[in-house]
């Protein structure tokens, strides 16, 4: 006879907290790994390999950069194939086992070609956890308070990048490799379990609709779903189209993935454009913290790792806070503002390093400096994350022949990360060369000029007039 008490331990598995929190620790263990290795990553490279400076540096970057390449290129498959599997759990377990061996190869490898096979294998990882996993978490949601639920998720992830870098010097400074690898292989070990327990859920809907069989032009929806409604051009079918029916030939390739269908909507496309940017301008701060801090301010791995907090916690205090105001006001707004605040704290980037800054107040100031970046960049990373999602629901509203009954929610996050983790693999070049060629400060206003075009464009395209999220069209 079953035990009683089964469907209630099932029950609790396959509940929306618990498949949040299961992603949510999933993302956190992501971070944490890669968040413990990048401020050591060029000392590594020169008590292991016995690099010099400037070559640990140049290769600590090559190695950041084929990190994010690697999960640019896995995003999109992994997310195809898991929208294609008969459950994602299979994919979101099998995805920590390249994090397990990268890890491992990390630990103990002691040639260049083996600490590149080990970023390899992290970046897949990451690929698969990001893009199974937050479907996972939207879809447990039913497209209820995303921007709340997103943002509160990746806030704990972000928790992860406030402590490794100080978790990760101090265990290198202390023990070296041993100590990471400990810390590393808990954290592996919590959520491997919580992988195996967690049984997804699916509450998409935005497939449903109101209309019967025979009532192919009359299609009611909830009033919330006006906010996904582009300005200048209706989701909606037309009142001779078929249900469902694609304007035009959709052909092979969108058959096959169908939310490149999204790519014809201006608010995807800026999304996807906001994300890589955003990326870009964590993957430049990842890349120079180190350099320009043990260059000027001759700091220690700890203490990089303490100019790191101060760059991310914002990241993971502001998660909900800007989810719940995306929410309420719009990603128009949210993006709008985050972009123009992000841009003044990165022109003034290289300002503590001119002379005429005291030597005593240079750590201040660009301790300070990296703060506001970090409250700049957790504004303007969520707004795309929710707006892509809405455009897809609308879509899928829309045309239901391009997508079918099964959801695209794996493949629209595998987007959402490659465009992410290409911006985050452009940024460390770009970053270094800027640098190189036109100093710190050079490097802040270049950054901060596309932040102020990313805020243009997000007033411009992303999200809808006042009268279409109140309804009036």
């Amino acid at each position: 006879m079953a035990p009683q008490y089964g469907p209630s331990r099932l029950n609790f598995r396959s509940s929306p907290n618990f498949i949040r929190g299961s992603v949510a620790i999933g993302l956190f263990t992501d971070l944490l790994l890669h968040g413990i290795i990048v401020p050591v990553l060029p000392f590594i490279l020169h008590d292991r390999l016995h690099l010099p400076d400037s070559q640990a540096q140049l290769w600590a970057s090559k190695l950041l950069a084929i990190y994010a390449a690697s999960t640019v290129v896995f995003s999109i498959p992994s997310g195809w194939l898991a929208d294609r599997c008969s459950t994602r759990q299979l994919p979101y377990l099998i995805g920590l086992f390249p994090l397990i061996i990268g890890i491992v190869l990390f630990s103990l490898g002691r040639s260049m070609a083996v600490l590149i096979l080990s970023v390899l294998l992290q970046g897949t990882s990451a690929a698969l956890v990001r893009s199974v996993g937050f479907a996972m978490a939207q879809e447990s949601i039913g497209g209820v308070n995303t921007g709340k639920v997103l943002g509160t998720i990746n806030s704990f992830g972000m928790i992860a990048q406030v402590i490794a870098p100080i978790v990760g010097g101090a265990l290198y400074n202390a023990t070296g490799m041993l100590g990471v690898f400990i810390i590393s292989s808990g954290a592996l070990t919590i959520d491997l379990v919580l992988r195996l327990l967690v049984m997804e859920t699916n509450k998409d809907t935005s497939n449903e609709t109101n209309e019967t069989p025979q009532d192919n032009t009359s299609r009611t929806y909830e009033p919330e779903s006006w906010d996904y409604i582009t300005e200048n051009r209706s989701l909606l079918p037309k009142a001779n189209d078929t249900a469902g029916e694609p304007d035009g030939d959709i052909g092979p390739l969108v058959q096959a993935i169908p939310v490149i269908y999204c790519c014809h909507h201006s608010r995807f496309v800026i999304a996807m454009v906001s994300s890589a940017t955003a990326a870009m301008f964590i993957g430049m701060l990842h890349a120079t913290i180190p350099t320009e801090a043990s260059r000027f301010l001759h700091f220690s791995p700890l203490q990089v790792g303490f100019l790191f907090m101060a760059f991310v916690a914002p990241c993971s205090l502001c998660g909900w806070f800007v989810g719940w105001a995306v929410d309420k006001y719009g990603t128009k707004i949210v993006a709008t503002v985050g972009f123009t605040f992000l841009a003044f704290p990165l022109a003034v980037l290289g300002l503590p390093f001119h002379e005429f800054v005291a030597g005593h107040a240079k750590a201040g100031l660009f301790s300070i400096i990296l703060l506001l970046n970090g409250i700049g960049l957790s504004i303007v990373i969520l707004p795309s994350f929710v707006e892509a999602s809405s455009v897809l629901q609308s879509c899928k509203k829309a045309n239901s022949n391009v997508f079918g009954a099964k959801s695209s929610y794996a493949q629209l996050f595998g987007f959402h990360w490659a465009f992410f983790f290409l911006g985050l693999a452009v940024g460390p070049i770009l970053g270094l060369s800027l640098t190189k060629y036109a100093g710190y400060t050079g490097t802040g206003i270049g950054f901060a000029f596309l932040s102020g075009v990313m805020a243009v464009l997000s007033f411009l395209f992303i999200g809808v007039k006042k009268e279409a999220r109140d309804g009036r069209m």
